[in-house]
């Protein structure tokens, strides 16, 4: 069976010529050749077919700055071409794998190892995972909202083409809609001319949620009911596996934009969207349930509800009689809408909770199921009650985070005026303070009351004051997890727990509408897990409110933070460690723990594939319950398209179905010791030469010298400020910013630096190869950790990086250029013996990717270069600069 037209050649071939075309157009022939002369001139040397880029330097640079602006906007479109043309080659390869059977990671491959156990085991592994992707609105996200729209109606059209029969007349129709796309893609500025607001970041958050993957979750759970079936004997029940949380309107940590009247307008919005989305299914079900009452017998069951709304609507229910005579299932439809127009509304008659309008589908079916519709309830009622019990009446549940001292001054503030000189008191004095507070039916401060207090004191108690307000209109669900940014004591839990319970969200023993999240990013927070983790489970306040909560304890770990403090190597090593000791510390204090992985787009940050990543987690801590933030430029890729979204899910929900079954029966898997040993040593020595480098005098102009730092700062890619405090330094600089500038530059350190210093540490200790191949042969921690790195070498390039280091001091770049290259040039070498391969990267398709995209990439890096190393810049200049960074980034297809 033919399942596709094209191939990604013909996608890329013709997609280039027609930019050539509206390029000669919209310019003219003049500009089309200087582009046409840069682009042959980078391939030339790619090539070998000629032996230096000073050419195209040199074009470059005596280019106008209209022609230099030319140049990078005719590349930058390039990129977000072919970035589509790639995306629906791999719609292809899954496509035609699914077809073939050949698809790995797939949900048929997760239940044919779930089939070889028992069947309650089975059910155990269903019953325990919950997979909770987490949308932030990090920005790491280059692209205008504008601009993606223009792409995604190009993408669509690139589907037509590939996957329907065509006449001539109606492919040349399907082209030219493609060839007024590109034109006015063309047009349209690249750079936003301001910075993004709190409620655009999260509408773009929403758009993802509400477009693509509200159609794809009835998909996925359809094809696993289907694998488990064939797989398992026996009857299973497949509960909620997955739902989707978001940060964006709720996360306020340095960003002092978040305010309350954002995140109950996200709230709003967000209830307001998903109702409407329910509201199209019902009335397209309306459409299929169109059973004549007199030929079956609906039920007693399905009678009663039916009775109960037409006494909680008389008048809806009348129009409904009227409308649909003899129809029961369509009046039952028509009044369900009702109700769900009546939620939030000051009417009576709306469903109260979501397991309300669930209880109601589950009538329906079973009714159906009587009457011999299995089928009906299989295709059409089914997915709507997968949709309601993933989605509820929120769409994403909010989860709110803050910084910890924003917390502690925030308390200081407020118990001044009770006498009480918070800040004064030592850690042990702070808890007992604080619980005592909890643990008394009186309150303690007014949250309402803000007199006197400091601008971000009053910030922080409005949000507590608020958050009652938001449960009791939204519900509980809607908004009930708080991360605390740089937790380092049990006091800053207790903190949010205090505020929580003066707000009326927690009344131990009975009630806590929270989950309180610390978020271990440090190294001095992650080696104290036991001291934070376990003074909290033995207080008597926090372990009321843990009980209230399931003994479900939620455990955040900063992947960005970590690296930039310590380091690619010592950073994950840190995090696998920590994990297992934080497993082992809920085990003792039987308490259930659901980590968090603060991950980002970009390997450093934890990014990389995401089934590759849960199944390498240590076993311990595989619960079954996972959550992980999704940021920037990785939700455009691993969402906006509804097959690829559908492909990510099954990932994750296979991975750890597998993982949580491994768990199950290997509890905790046995690590040689010489391996655990090896890891130790390499990881104490990346850690020391990491830190060195960083505190070396002068690296950090160095940084700023020698990549677009400063560019990057300005370009409104979010709300959130780059910097912490507006200082230069690497402590203050945010990890995002300090990812996308050694990115652009095409020297990403943040990922592999030190990693041959520790390899070789080890092996300088009596170390051999021979154990290094079998810890990456045997143990997936290590496979992942090495192969990630590769993944940052393979995208490294040093000849371009070399040009960005020329613009710094000479003295800067004479001490720490060839630090750079030394550690670079052993790393490839070491990576490569360990995995006993003659490349970097193990995926063919990165290869054919990296020699696809890199020519394109040199003229922006070039070019860039060129106008960073101006003193004086014109506006068409620094707009040309710009542009420049989001070209790269296309280029890249990563930012931060």
């Amino acid at each position: 069976m033919q399942l596709h037209n094209r191939d990604v050649r013909q996608d890329v071939r013709e997609l280039g010529e027609l930019l050539g075309n509206v390029l000669e157009g919209q310019t003219s022939r003049k500009s089309f050749e200087t582009v046409e002369s840069c682009r042959q001139t980078a391939i030339d040397y790619r090539a070998g077919d000629i032996d230096s880029r000073e050419s195209l330097i040199s074009e470059l640079e005596t280019l106008s700055p209209h022609q230099q602006r030319v140049v990078a906007r005719a590349f930058t479109t390039y990129f977000e071409l072919i970035n589509l043309a790639e995306e629906r080659e791999r719609v292809r390869t899954i496509r035609e794998a699914s077809q073939e059977g050949t698809l790995e990671d797939s949900l048929e491959t997760a239940a044919e190892q779930l089939g070889a156990d028992d069947l309650e085991t089975v059910q155990q592994v269903l019953d325990d995972v919950l997979i909770e992707p987490t949308f932030t609105a990090h920005p790491t996200e280059a692209r205008r909202k504008t601009v993606k729209s223009k792409l995604r109606a190009i993408a669509t059209d690139l589907e037509t083409l590939d996957e329907r029969l065509l006449t001539d007349k109606e492919s040349e129709q399907v082209w030219r809609d493609i060839d007024s796309e590109v034109t006015s893609l063309w047009q349209t500025p690249q750079v936003r001319n301001r910075q993004p607001e709190p409620e655009d970041e999260a509408r773009n958050v929403q758009w993802y949620l509400e477009n693509t993957l509200f159609d794809v979750v009835g998909e996925v759970y359809d094809e696993l009911a289907d694998a488990i079936d064939e797989e398992v004997d026996g009857d299973l029940e497949i509960p909620k596996l997955f739902e989707f949380r978001s940060w964006a309107g709720s996360d306020r940590d340095g960003n002092p934009y978040v305010t309350p009247d954002v995140t109950a307008n996200t709230l709003e919005r967000q209830r307001s969207l998903v109702l409407e989305r329910y509201r199209e299914q019902l009335k397209r079900l309306s459409g299929v349930l169109s059973q004549d009452g007199s030929r079956i017998d609906a039920g007693s069951a399905f009678q009663a509800t039916l009775e109960a709304d037409r006494e909680r609507l008389p008048g809806s229910a009348r129009e409904a009689e009227d409308r649909y005579p003899g129809e029961p299932y369509r009046q039952k439809l028509k009044l369900m809408r009702e109700r769900l127009d009546r939620v939030g509304d000051v009417r009576p008659g709306g469903y109260e909770t979501v397991d309300e309008l669930l209880e109601d589908l589950e009538v329906i079916a079973e009714s159906l199921q009587n009457n011999g519709g299995e089928s009906v309830v299989t295709a059409h009622v089914d997915p709507i009650r997968r949709q309601v019990a993933t989605f509820g009446f929120s769409l994403a549940s909010l989860d709110l985070r803050e910084h910890q001292q924003k917390h502690t001054d925030a308390i200081a503030d407020a118990l001044e005026g009770e006498g009480i000189d918070y800040h004064a008191l030592d850690e042990d004095e702070r808890v007992e303070l604080l619980t005592d507070a909890i643990l008394q039916d009186e309150r303690v401060i007014d949250l309402s009351d803000t007199d006197g207090l400091s601008d971000d004191s009053a910030r922080v108690l409005r949000l507590f004051d608020s958050l009652g307000d938001w449960q009791t209109e939204y519900g509980v669900e809607a908004i009930d997890t708080y991360a605390i940014s740089m937790t380092d004591e049990p006091s800053h839990v207790l903190e949010v727990l205090f505020l929580a319970d003066q707000s009326g969200v927690v009344s131990l023993p009975e009630h806590c509408g929270l989950d309180i999240v610390p978020l271990l990013e440090t190294e001095y927070a992650l080696s104290g897990a036991r001291r934070i983790m376990g003074t909290l489970f033995e207080n008597e306040a926090y372990s009321q409110a843990l009980e209230a909560r399931g003994q479900t304890q939620e455990i955040m770990l900063g992947y960005s933070d970590s690296n930039k403090e310590n380091g690619f190597l010592a950073a994950n090593w840190s995090l696998y460690k920590n994990q297992r000791r934080l497993g082992e510390i809920c085990d003792d204090y039987d308490v259930t723990m659901r980590l968090f992985h603060g991950r980002g787009g970009s390997i450093s940050r934890g990014g990389g594939p995401m089934g590759e990543a849960l199944l390498a987690l240590p076993n311990s801590t595989v619960t079954g319950q996972v959550k992980f933030t999704e940021q920037g430029e990785a939700i455009a890729e691993k969402y906006g398209n509804p097959r690829i979204a559908e492909r990510n899910i099954e990932q994750m929900v296979n991975a750890q179905l597998r993982a949580r079954h491994n768990a199950i029966n290997n509890p905790t898997e046995e690590i040689p010791d010489e391996w655990m040993d090896a890891m130790e040593t390499m990881a104490n020595a990346a850690r020391q030469e990491y830190r060195d480098l960083l505190e070396s005098d002068g690296f950090v102009q160095y940084f700023e010298q020698a990549t677009p730092i400063t560019v990057i700062e300005n370009l409104d890619l979010g709300s959130r400020p780059a910097s912490r405090s507006g200082e230069r330094t690497v402590e203050d600089l945010r990890a995002i910013p300090w990812v996308f500038s050694w990115t652009q530059s095409r020297c990403i350190l943040p990922g592999w630096y030190a990693i041959a210093t520790g390899i070789d540490a080890y092996l300088e200790d009596g170390g051999s190869e021979k154990i290094l191949q079998e810890m990456y042969d045997e143990w997936d921690f290590f496979r992942t950790t090495v192969d990630n790195a590769a993944l940052s070498l393979s995208r490294t390039e040093l000849e371009i990086a070399e040009r960005y280091a020329n613009m710094a001091d000479e003295d800067l770049r004479e001490t720490f250029f060839p630090r750079l290259t030394g550690e670079y040039e052993r790393a490839t070498e070491l990576i490569q013996t360990i995995g006993q391969r003659d490349q970097l990267h193990t995926r063919d398709w990165l290869g054919e990717n990296l020699e696809r995209r890199n020519p394109y990439v040199d003229p922006l890096n070039l070019l860039q270069t060129y106008l960073l190393d101006r003193t004086h810049r014109t506006d068409i200049e620094e707009r040309t600069l710009r542009l420049t960074v989001k070209g790269i980034a296309a280029g890249m297809k990563n930012t931060g």
